[in-house]
């Protein structure tokens, strides 16, 4: 009896999760994000349908991407935290930029941000960027709880500010 992808699976998981966890741990060292790339890959070869020629290769492979990956996100994370903790990052034309009809679209958010507290300002730029909740807290050094609240409230001021440059008289 021939057996299904499913069950293929099964056994390639049993046999090849903990080698996989093992090495992406190594490059890494750090257990619950080598826990979480070794279940990413596997669920990646899962949804796929189909064994690959060389599985074991392939997960490889996918792991040590997914690992990049992280780092990377988790770099570029770590830059905008930081910049955001600054309260600083923003060039210096969009902080003093007045409001102007005659502006481009991409110039008319830059205006609107630039007229923004900077603590509304950091709360849009990072949702934008795909933070969660719990970073934007983090940076903001408020309850996790409060930031649905001030987000709302920074998009409404935005949408002001933003509305305010295109009804200016031309």
């Amino acid at each position: 009896m021939r057996s299904t992808y499913h069950e293929d699976f099964v056994d390639l998981f049993h046999r090849h999760f903990d080698r996989l966890f093992r090495y992406i741990h190594r490059l890494c060292g750090e257990k619950e994000l080598a826990a979480d790339i070794a279940q990413d890959a596997f669920l990646r070869l899962y949804r796929r349908g189909s064994p690959p020629d060389s599985p074991e290769a392939w997960l490889i492979t996918v792991g040590t991407n997914l690992l990049r990956n992280a780092r990377s996100g988790a770099s570029r994370r770590h830059r905008l935290l930081e910049w955001a903790r600054t309260r600083d990052g923003l060039p210096e034309a969009w902080r003093a930029a007045p409001p102007d009809a005659d502006l481009e679209p991409g110039d008319r958010v830059r205006s609107a941000l630039a007229r923004m507290p900077e603590r509304e300002r950091c709360l849009l730029l990072l949702r934008a960027e795909g933070y969660r909740y719990r970073d934007m807290a983090a940076v903001l050094g408020v309850h996790d709880a409060s930031v649905g609240t001030l987000l709302a409230r920074a998009k409404k001021m935005f949408r002001e500010f933003y509305e305010e440059t295109i009804d200016a008289p031309r």
